[in-house]
Formats: structure tokens, sequence, C-alpha cells
């Protein structure tokens, strides 16, 4: 392929992609290809030589959106990062967490469409990359003595759901539930973990 080629299947891709992020921000898995299509100026031809079919459009939005949010959330755990209290990075990240689960495309996308849509898929993919965001931050708390090495594992499960759980609380607005109480919650139970 030559690299005008290269470079203009790219920019489709990336258009596809856009339109895509958005529609499904706005609708869900619901929206219609045929509106991501005329949103990225393509023919439905383009789509499909880009992506199979509607769910494995859906999962690239999905992954890319949980691959921002895993970047963000460790450069805030490395921000946080405080000498005098082992759990600040931790805390950090969480707290991050928390902030793109208040974010409508990723809410929608991720924390409310994405199981429907994805399926067992669904599952496989966000406990891999959830674990590995999750489990640095509870090696680096058995590292400094904050967790024993015999629970990481249990820990990182436990924290992960923790944070799935509260990411989809606030996506559905449960009564009671505030972003604030879910982080000192997060808070408490993290630096009970021993």
């Amino acid at each position: 392929m030559s690299n005008r080629r290269s470079k203009k299947a790219s920019e489709t891709r990336s258009a596809i992609l856009s339109a895509a992020r958005q529609r499904f921000t706005d609708e869900g898995f619901e929206a219609s290809l045929s509106s991501i299509v005329e949103d990225a100026g393509i023919t439905k031809g383009a789509l499909f030589h880009h992506f199979e079919n509607k769910q494995a459009l859906y999962y690239e939005v999905w992954r890319t959106l949980q691959q921002e949010m895993n970047r963000d959330t460790q450069a805030a755990a490395a921000e946080g990062r405080s000498p005098g209290d082992p759990y600040s990075a931790m805390l950090a990240g969480a707290r991050r967490y928390l902030e793109w689960a208040a974010r409508p495309d990723y809410q929608r996308i991720v924390l409310i469409d994405g199981r429907a849509a994805l399926g067992r898929d669904w599952y496989e993919a966000d406990f891999d990359l959830s674990q590995k965001s999750v489990r640095v931050g509870v090696q680096y708390l058995v590292q400094q003595g904050a967790i024993a090495t015999e629970n990481a594992a249990s820990s990182a499960v436990i924290l992960q759901g923790a944070l799935n759980g509260a990411g989809v609380a606030l996506s559905r607005q449960v009564p009671g539930v505030t972003f604030e109480s879910i982080y000192n919650t997060i808070e408490h139970l993290l630096r009970k973990m021993s």
C-alpha cells in the first residue's frame, strides 16, 4: 500500500471512529450505521472495509475509551503519589476513574451499553484491561507494606469490582450515591485492606 493510500485509510478510519463515538455517546448501541457513515462522510463499503460489523466498530470505540481512561488514571496516580502516604497514588487514580465514570461518553459507551453491545467479550476485555491497571496500584501498595503479598490478587479483584460498581451507580444516578460519597467509601475500603 502506498503512503498516500495508507494515509487515506488512516484518515477514513479516524473519521469513522470519531463519528461512531459521538453517535454511540448520543444514541448508544442503537445508533444506526447509516447515521455514522453520513457523519463520517464515507460509504458503507468504506466502513465495512475497516470494521466487520457494528459490534466490531462498537468494540473499537469502547476499547479506545478504556485505553484513554487507563492512561489518564495512571498519569493521575503517578502525579498523586505522596511519599508520606502509600495510598495517595491509588486514591488519585480512583478519583480520576470516577471522574471518567461521570463523563457522558464513558457512561454511555462503557458503563451503560458496553455489556449489552459486546456480550461475553465485554466481560473478558473489561476484566483484563481493568485488572492490569488495578494490579499496578496494588503491587505498589504491596511494595510499600500496605497490603500483604498473599492478599494482592484478591485485593485487586475487590477494588476493581468496587470501582466498576461505583461507576455504574454514578452513571445510573442511584439515589443517595454521590461522587464524594463513593470516593470516601473507596478510600475507606482501600485504607482498611492489609
